[in-house]
């Protein structure tokens, strides 16, 4: 069977998250043939002025494609990354010289007045400020000095599904053209994102074991631990279930120790030195008698009960969290679905939060 349409789904809570989520492939295609050419202009024009580390700035969704650039940039550039704290800028007042400092700023909304704040404070700063939106007339692209358009459209929905594969790729391409690459490696990106929803009826049955989950831990490492993250904060915002996301080799150093054999995990196994990175995670997790599922190569899906096979075969390593989320965020709504509440209208969130 298919996965559902916007059509079938037209009477279901959900329909508007469920409409989003198929619009990410035509998304990924939008920004390979048409968003490509200026990322690149920009990439261009940020390398020529060879800035010596990066400051990234994002909150929530934004917070875990932000996380995944900064592996970008500290793998295939080599240039040292940090997440800032904006409440140092916003709150306290802190100037830092940030002279030759590249602050990327990712925001679906580009509306927040913390982010706009800390971005206008970095210019003055003489930081180099690119912002990463889904509004390039919004606050944020006006007080930036480079801006890249993520062309996800309008996202209605609160839970944000297409705007976070949009920044990842564009992400991507930005990282690829500051190193002059061409990002080839995404182009297989839009198809493999079509055939995984399709799939969706897989992950209704999946969802069903967490139908009366209480908590759940989400586990990845490497260019996976973002989607760790943005998992657990798709199930919290819709489902409402806690749920906790670790780094595999953080969740050794104490975690660990809350699960049992009724704790359900969820393991995000990048096929790569990342996936290679969590395999004593993920055996001691079966040692421990886990309910685990895992998302990754056949291979791994294999050694589990449980688990959802993604296309890896011939899909660089960087490219993966970009796949690796999207049968994760059908669970989250399936999840959701199968809870008796509407995931496209989470109580008491707002798809601008107006932070400071």
């Amino acid at each position: 069977m298919t996965a559902a349409t916007p059509d079938t789904l037209s009477e279901r809570p959900g329909r508007i998250m469920a409409r989003e989520m198929a619009e990410q492939p035509a998304v990924l295609r939008r920004i390979l043939a048409d968003g490509a050419p200026a990322i690149r202009d920009v990439a261009r024009r940020i390398a020529a002025r060879a800035p010596r580390f990066v400051l990234l700035t994002a909150r929530g969704t934004s917070d875990n494609a932000a996380l995944y650039a900064k592996y970008l940039l500290e793998i295939r550039l080599g240039l040292p990354c940090g997440l800032t704290s904006m409440s140092t800028t916003t709150a306290y007042g802190a100037r830092p010289d940030l002279t030759d400092v590249l602050v990327v700023t990712v925001s679906q909304s580009g509306g927040s007045p913390d982010l706009v704040a800390s971005t206008r404070a970095a210019r003055e700063a003489d930081a180099i400020t690119l912002a990463v939106t889904n509004n390039p007339d919004s606050p944020l692209a006006g007080v930036s000095e480079y801006h890249i358009d993520i062309m996800a459209g309008p996202e209605k929905a609160l839970p944000a599904t297409k705007t976070y594969t949009a920044s990842l790729l564009a992400l991507y391409l930005f990282v690829e053209g500051l190193r002059g690459g061409d990002g080839a490696p995404a182009q297989v990106l839009p198809d493999l994102a079509e055939q995984l929803l399709a799939r969706q009826d897989e992950v209704r049955t999946l969802a069903a074991r967490y139908r009366f989950a209480e908590r759940m831990v989400i586990t990845s490492r490497g260019y996976g631990y973002p989607t760790a993250k943005e998992a657990a904060l798709k199930l919290m915002e819709t489902s409402y279930i806690p749920a906790l996301s670790y780094s595999g080799a953080d969740l050794l150093h104490g975690p660990l120790a809350m699960v049992d054999n009724v704790s359900p995990v969820i393991a995000v196994v990048t096929d790569g030195k990342g996936g290679e990175a969590l395999q004593p995670v993920l055996d001691r997790l079966r040692g421990r008698g886990a309910d685990l599922v895992v998302i990754g190569p056949r291979h791994q899906v294999e050694q589990t009960s449980a688990g959802f096979a993604l296309p890896t075969d011939d899909v660089a390593e960087e490219v993966q969290p970009v796949l690796e989320i999207i049968p994760l965020q059908l669970l989250a709504y399936e999840v959701t679905i199968a809870r008796g509440q509407d995931p496209d209208a989470p109580r008491a969130l707002a798809k601008v939060t107006p932070t400071r």
